[in-house]
């Protein structure tokens, strides 16, 4: 499997989906970029970790570190992928050995061991967009699932809204109307 190494290049609240957060990650040698949707507590887990903020008490995955340290392993890197209807998968890659994860779970481990994201590169064909201002031709639509497509269109819109283009936004808004229907 081809893979792709990413970076987390943001993380903001999706308001049309409820109370989730986009996790944005970015290819490290390109400009495409890739949104998974993840819970609240992941996403918090991520930024305080991201942000350096050490809570009173440990939190889930500050735990988990710490039994994978005690055990005597350690995380090597992690890896989104599959994608299957719509839903993302990771492997945790330890000492010869991959464990089954959520993307989210995956990425808060990872930013507290300071190893690489990868992404399979079927994975960012399928899911990945690149940002209108970096466009160099038109956008081929890859074959994606319904879910995948609105999970770009809903992180592309809060980059919108977050530039202040509300004229683009107002585009994506009416684009994920019609994905909703």
């Amino acid at each position: 499997m081809e893979r792709i190494q990413v970076d987390i290049m943001g993380l903001s609240t999706s308001p049309a989906s409820g109370g989730a957060y986009a996790l944005i990650l970015k290819e490290v040698s390109g400009n495409r970029r890739l949104p998974i949707i993840i819970g609240a507590f992941e996403a918090q887990s991520i930024a305080l970790e991201i942000e350096g903020i050490k809570p009173p008490r440990p939190l889930t995955h500050d735990l988990m570190k710490n039994i994978i340290e005690a055990l005597g392993s350690e995380l090597i890197e992690i890896t989104i992928g599959e994608l299957r209807e719509g839903t993302f998968f990771a492997t945790l890659s330890f000492d010869g050995q991959d464990i089954d994860a959520r993307p989210s779970d995956a990425i808060a481990l990872a930013v507290r061991f300071g190893v690489p994201i990868f992404v399979s590169d079927k994975v960012m064909e399928e899911a990945s967009f690149l940002p209108e201002s970096e466009e160099h031709e038109p956008e081929k639509t890859p074959p994606e699932s319904r879910l995948t497509r609105l999970e770009a269109l809903k992180a592309q819109l809060n980059e919108a809204v977050e530039r202040e283009d509300y004229e683009r936004a107002a585009q994506l808004r009416d684009q994920i109307k019609k994905l909703d229907l």
